[in-house]
């Protein structure tokens, strides 16, 4: 049977990037600062060894999921997952090997999509060339957000939605046990209470 090129001409350019790495360029902080590879550094050192060696990297997304938070200064953050398929071609027989991986970001605009779908690729790429790199888990993006904790009534409130969706004792019981803690010290605790007494009949009612 033929070798698929496609797996000697990832071999390649890992072999390339093995003996130049990517340097972090770019720096994150006003406080504490950290150097990190933003994705056109990947970019570059990318791109002159994928034509050299006749190979593609052809990304799609297959799921994208979004919330919306609430950031410490109180404004609106965009959360977004998604995961993304990059299908590796060799131009020289056309043989394929295909790469997935997820990425997730935030942002307060409109470019949280954009953000996932970059650290998508960028760990795609030091995952299948394996490139060398002192870390992978730092925050890629070149700014940092912070989630506002849930307010009580927050918490109550989707302790209430998540109590109608549980079909068993022991998980109600589970998603009680989670919210009792946070609430402690005020009167959203008593009426967690009661949304879990009300449910805890209901169950026993339909057993």
């Amino acid at each position: 049977m033929e070798t698929k090129k496609v797996y000697a001409a990832i071999s390649a350019v890992a072999a390339e990037l093995a003996e130049r790495g990517i340097s972090k360029e770019k720096k994150q902080g006003s406080q504490v600062t950290y150097a990190f590879r933003g994705i056109d550094d990947v970019y570059n050192a990318l791109a002159p060894a994928l034509v050299r060696n006749k190979l593609l990297i052809l990304p799609r997304c297959t799921e994208r999921t979004s919330c919306e938070r609430t950031s410490k200064n109180g404004g609106a953050l965009f959360y977004i997952t998604v995961r993304a398929e990059f299908d590796f071609v060799s131009t020289e027989d056309g043989s394929i090997h295909t790469v997935v991986t997820y990425g997730e970001a935030m942002d307060t605009s409109d470019k949280a999509t954009n953000k996932a779908m970059s650290i998508a690729y960028k760990y795609a790429a030091f995952q299948a060339f394996c490139i060398p790199t002192e870390e992978t888990t730092i925050d890629p993006d070149a700014e940092c957000h912070y989630v506002a904790p849930l307010r009580p009534d927050e918490i109550l409130k989707n302790f209430t939605a998540q109590a109608v969706d549980c079909l068993s004792l022991a998980e109600l019981q589970a998603a009680f046990e989670e919210v009792w803690r946070p609430l402690r010290g005020t009167p959203h605790q008593a009426a967690a209470k009661d949304v879990y007494d009300i449910r805890k009949s209901e169950l026993k009612q339909a057993a």
